[in-house]
């Protein structure tokens, strides 16, 4: 995986890790690079999350008085939100160097080891999807977060042997979309938990604003606030949004992004007014028309939408829900009534009779 981070930049995969740029570089040659990216560099920059930045900025203000490493902290919610953005930022507020990895890249606890030794004092690893993180690297986890300090073992059979090596004081920052899924006793040894919520139309226009802004291309504020309502509350999808109605904009109608180009654009990508797309049409659609509105657990809206589980639950249902469209009952999913008016459907009788599975 690739990190941007307050001295260099590092490419860590499995158990290598190679730096890319000097980690001796001068700072502003790190600028130029995260000007060039849409990611916002300072707390004073990122949009939105009031109370989570408030939180950080005083845990980072206290342990720079205090010159000791900053507590672990815990980001959850759905992709998309800006978790790996705060993840950087912590790093670039702290002045230290940022290392990202992934739970489902560390595989081995020599994978773990070799990325923890070779961080320096108060540095900041990333790891994201850390609820995917195995038992086994967990386990050497645990003294790592809460000593600075990492088992290894050394041989096999009778004359295998442990030895404890002193790690530099690190802080952790993981990212789950699945909180549930991450282990007590793992989750009881971050110092800080937030979670990241959907963010609000206001604030996904200063986004769409900013990045037109960065973009060099002129944007009317009735097609930033049409992008943003079309944006499900999340800046990696509004982002994307605006490049599509941008490009459409450039090669359709020549000129700066305006109303008509925007819709006319989220007509073609099949994107309506609420934001919802094809993949969420299709699956209302099916507990709307094809189950006649009755409960339905998500392995059976799996297998009729050919999706997975997880694809589901992390990807289509987080905003339908919230937004309610669905609901989730013990019975397993229902559709409201503002999704048969969404899709322009009678409601019908609903029997009192459950799906096959419950979820």
């Amino acid at each position: 995986m690739f990190a941007t981070y307050g001295k260099g930049i590092r490419f860590i995969l499995r158990n290598e890790i190679i730096d890319l740029v000097d980690p001796e570089i001068e700072e502003e040659v790190v600028d130029v690079e995260i000007r060039n990216s849409t990611r916002p560099s300072s707390f004073d920059e990122f949009v939105g999350q009031d109370d989570i930045i408030t939180h950080l900025s005083i845990m980072i203000e206290a342990a720079k008085t205090s010159l000791r490493p900053l507590d672990h902290v815990l980001l959850a919610g759905p992709p998309g939100l800006g978790k790996t953005s705060l993840a950087s930022i912590i790093a670039r507020e702290m002045g230290v160097n940022l290392s990202v990895t992934s739970g489902p890249a560390l595989e081995r606890p020599g994978d773990l080891a070799a990325i923890l030794s070779n961080l320096k004092d108060n540095d900041v690893l990333f790891i994201d999807e850390i609820h995917r993180l195995s038992r086994n690297i967990e386990e050497v986890l645990y003294p790592a977060m809460e000593d600075f300090q990492f088992d290894i073992v050394i041989g096999k059979g009778p004359t295998a042997r442990s030895v404890r090596i002193d790690l530099p004081k690190f802080t952790l920052v993981g990212a789950t979309t699945r909180t549930g899924s991450i282990t007590g006793p793992l989750r009881d040894r971050f110092g800080f938990f937030a979670r990241v919520q959907y963010y609000t139309d206001e604030n996904l226009i200063k986004i769409v604003e900013r990045v037109a802004k960065l973009d060099e291309t002129n944007i009317t504020p009735e097609a930033a606030s049409l992008i943003a309502k079309r944006g499900r509350g999340t800046p990696r999808i509004v982002q994307r949004l605006y490049r599509r109605v941008r490009d459409y904009c450039l090669v359709k109608h020549d000129s700066d992004i305006n109303p008509e180009g925007v819709n006319n654009a989220c007509e073609l990508f099949g994107i309506d007014e609420q934001g919802l797309d094809n993949s969420d049409r299709a699956y209302l659609e099916c507990l709307t028309a094809t189950y006649s509105g009755r409960a339905v657990g998500v392995s059976t809206l799996a297998v009729t939408l050919g999706e997975s589980n997880e694809t589901i639950e992390d990807m289509i249902e987080p905003y339908i829900i919230i937004n309610g469209f669905v609901e989730r009952t013990s019975r397993g999913r229902v559709a409201t009534e503002k999704a048969f008016m969404h899709l322009n459907i009678e409601p019908k009788s609903i029997p009192q009779r459950d799906q096959a599975d419950k979820d």
